[in-house]
């Protein structure tokens, strides 16, 4: 009855594979199973690291205060001492040639930075050097030597300590230098500040004094090349008999520059011709003017000069009186009246009076016109011969305008350079202004270094660096599955639930009774996610192991049997650890699965009721002497399929797979198989070695279960040390009330 029984049950859970199940074998193939996951790296694995190995960095943080500490304590003090320059970009420089003061044209970034350059160039440094004394300061040149090999090696000390810093966006500059005497660094950067300026009025000096004795040589050379020509000047005229009036050349004021030889000469001679031609001019206008009045008075009788007579302007109106007055008395008197004969009398001997006058006037307009005719001549010859002289002293003056040429252009350079020579002697202490101290520089309070803050945040920058990489060359190293990204990542199946470390001293049991735990709170999402799996139904029949032993499947497959009993299932646990076994009856120990295997007896025979309603157990019973030969059989195959047909859903705690072939060989039979993983104890290449097993016996492997999850640390374990041989000390403690 027994084996059709069982022949019953396994032609039910073959059936019930095949139309039920389906959805849960899709397992993993071998090849991906083993592949290396991607992973990628997040924020959140950063936290989870740093969570993890806390006190690492904590300790590496601490190690690199203590560093810090120690290096400032034992550090020798330095001071710094910093003065701040303005350097002119755009200086002004003294423009000759009367053109004033005008700025001077250059790169300002070329120019600030041949500045910069100036300031840390060898020879400021030894003229810093050399001002102080320093090389025979022995607090400041270590070591023996002469006294030029300490100054060069003051040079370079000096040279090496200074900093120059332009500060941003303006023309000044931080003068910085570092020594072990605040005093001295204080004397040493005011020293390079006075020293650039001193050189650079030096430089500028040296300059204008070249410039002064080249121009004084010039000079000279100009002045007695001008002196010369004035002496061959003066000789040709005295030989050539030219007497120049006004001095001639540019020193004639509005006069021509080219001597006797121009139009305009000054020569007397010249002078002499140009006198005559404007009276010969003069004297040929008042002989034009003569000559027509002249003419005119003979032409009409009644000239100008007639008329304008007041001898016979005053005869003309008497006669003119008579006339009228003769007319007048016409009318009454006959012209044989004798007053008339009188006044007609009268009238004649005005008018021969009038003629007289006029015949007068005639004469002397011709005496006028004769003598401006005779003094015109005169002129005339007098000019022509004075033509003659100035023709032939142009001559003799082409020689003379070629010296007073070379007279002005000597006296004209001369002039230009002796001007120069005056501005530069009045301005060559001035020339170009570079640089000025804006803040000189005053004795440090504190070190510059060591700085204790800096140090303090170095320590713990460096120590908190340092601990990071430990820190995750470590997580790197360690490739035991810590999350659910490890599970997806690294094993390639389904996370189906975290079930959260327990308290020390808290037991399964207690948990599990309190439904609202996190224990109870997890298996019950565990419990869900299995009926997602596989859509509405659940396995009939489902396998749970671990890799290795302690990894929380015993406490899995409770919680699960208990959780899906009070769902109202039906649920039989199996449990088939037969060498350390978890569940057993305190009372009854002839019954168990090893009974069962060793025998055709029904299984309701050895199936006990438990504390938990819907939920029986079916123990493991005596220990037997060769498990792996009991579990090879088909005997078992015939319990599964009979457990399958009496109950909705079987759960069976299987041993752990690595060095055992129990849980494989049940695994081939059941629906489905759910792996459980102490999380952060077990490594990567075991757990993928227990998958890989599971898969070559036909394992359904529906996700994983991740046990001892400390959510805070998220992959905080503890390994597992291989002791003791598996199964040698059975368990003291019953983890199920088994009802009496």
């Amino acid at each position: 009855m027994n084996e059709v029984n069982g022949a019953i049950g396994g032609r039910d859970l073959r059936r019930t594979r095949s139309s039920e199940i389906d959805p849960l074998r899709q397992a993993p193939a071998p090849s991906a199973i083993n592949r290396a996951g991607s992973s990628q790296f997040d924020i959140g694995d950063m936290l989870r690291v740093m969570v993890k190995w806390k006190w690492l960095i904590l300790a590496s943080i601490v190690v690199g205060i203590g560093l810090a500490v120690t290096a400032t304590l034992l550090s020798t003090r330095v001071y710094r001492s910093t003065a701040t320059l303005e350097i002119n970009t755009t200086p002004i420089e003294v423009m000759g040639n009367n053109r004033g003061i005008q700025p001077k044209m250059r790169g300002e970034d070329q120019f600030l930075q041949t500045q910069f350059g100036l300031l840390k160039s060898r020879s400021l440094a030894e003229r810093v050097a050399t001002m102080l004394n320093l090389g025979s300061d022995p607090d400041f040149v270590q070591g023996g030597g002469s006294p030029e090999a300490k100054r060069l090696a003051a040079t370079y000390k000096l040279a090496a300590n200074l900093e120059v810093q332009p500060l941003r966006g303006s023309n000044l500059v931080a003068l910085s230098y570092t020594d072990l005497d605040p005093e001295r660094a204080t004397r040493i950067v005011n020293a390079f500040a006075n020293g650039f300026i001193d050189s650079t009025t030096e430089r500028r000096y040296g300059t204008t004094a070249f410039a002064r004795n080249f121009l004084q040589t010039r000079l000279n050379v100009t002045r007695e090349r001008l002196e010369s020509s004035e002496r061959q000047l003066v000789d040709y005229a005295r030989n050539k008999g030219i007497v120049q009036l006004g001095g001639g050349g540019a020193q004639g004021a509005g006069r021509d520059p080219d001597g006797p030889t121009s139009s305009s000469g000054d020569s007397l001679t010249t002078q002499s011709l140009v006198t005559l031609n404007a009276a010969l001019s003069s004297a040929i206008g008042e002989r034009i003017a003569a000559e027509q009045r002249y003419r005119q008075a003979i032409a009409t009788n009644a000239a100008g000069d007639i008329m304008q007579n007041p001898t016979v302007s005053g005869l003309r109106a008497e006669r003119a009186k008579l006339e009228a007055e003769y007319r007048e008395r016409l009318e009454t008197f006959q012209p044989d009246y004798p007053e008339m004969v009188a006044l007609r009398t009268r009238i004649t001997e005005i008018g021969a009076a009038l003629q007289r006058e006029g015949s007068q006037v005639s004469s002397s307009l011709r005496s006028a016109y004769l003598a401006a005719q005779g003094r015109e001549a005169e002129l005339q010859a007098q000019v022509e011969s004075l033509r003659s002289s100035v023709l032939d002293l142009r001559t003799r003056g082409i020689g003379y305008t070629i010296l007073q040429r070379e007279v002005d252009t000597n006296r004209t350079l001369y002039d230009a350079l002796l001007q120069r020579y005056k501005e530069i002697g009045v301005v060559g202490g001035l020339g170009e202004s570079q640089a000025v101290v804006v803040d000189a520089a005053l004795p440090p309070r504190s070190p510059f270094k060591p700085s204790p803050i800096r140090n303090l945040l170095i320590g713990i920058a460096a120590g908190l660096a340092i601990g990071m990489a430990i820190a995750f060359a470590l997580d790197f190293v360690d490739d035991t599955i810590k999350s659910a990204e490890d599970v997806g990542n690294k094993l390639h199946l389904p996370l189906l639930g975290l079930v959260p470390r327990m308290e020390k001293g808290v037991s399964i049991i207690d948990e599990l009774t309190n439904p609202r735990s996190e224990v109870a709170e997890a298996y019950y999402s565990v419990l869900t996610a299995l009926q997602f799996t596989s859509g509405s139904y659940h396995p009939k029949s489902l396998l749970i192991t671990s890799s290795r032993a302690s990894e929380g499947k015993s406490s899995t497959s409770l919680a699960l049997a208990q959780n899906f009993a009070r769902t109202g299932l039906n649920v039989l646990l199996i449990d088939a650890d037969l060498r350390k076994p978890s569940f057993f009856a305190k009372t009854v120990t002839t019954i168990g699965l090893t009974r069962l295997l060793s025998s055709n007896e029904a299984l309701p025979e050895h199936v006990v009721a438990t504390n938990t309603p819907n939920l029986s157990l079916l123990p493991s019973g005596l220990v037997p002497p060769n498990p792996a030969e009991l579990l090879a059989t088909r005997r078992i195959h015939q319990i599964i399929g009979e457990a399958a047909s009496i109950y909705d859903l079987v759960i069976i705690d299987a041993p752990p797979v690595l060095g055992l072939a129990d849980a494989p060989v049940l695994s081939s039979i059941c629906d489905a198989t759910l792996l459980v993983i102490e999380a952060g104890s077990i490594r990567r290449a075991i757990v993928l070695n227990a998958m890989q097993r599971l898969t070559n016996a036909d394992a359904r492997l529906v996700g994983v279960v991740l046990t001892k999850y400390n959510p805070k640390t998220s992959g905080y374990g503890y390994g597992y040390g291989y002791g003791e041989p598996y199964g040698s000390q059975p368990r003291k403690t019953p983890m199920l009330d088994i009802a009496s």
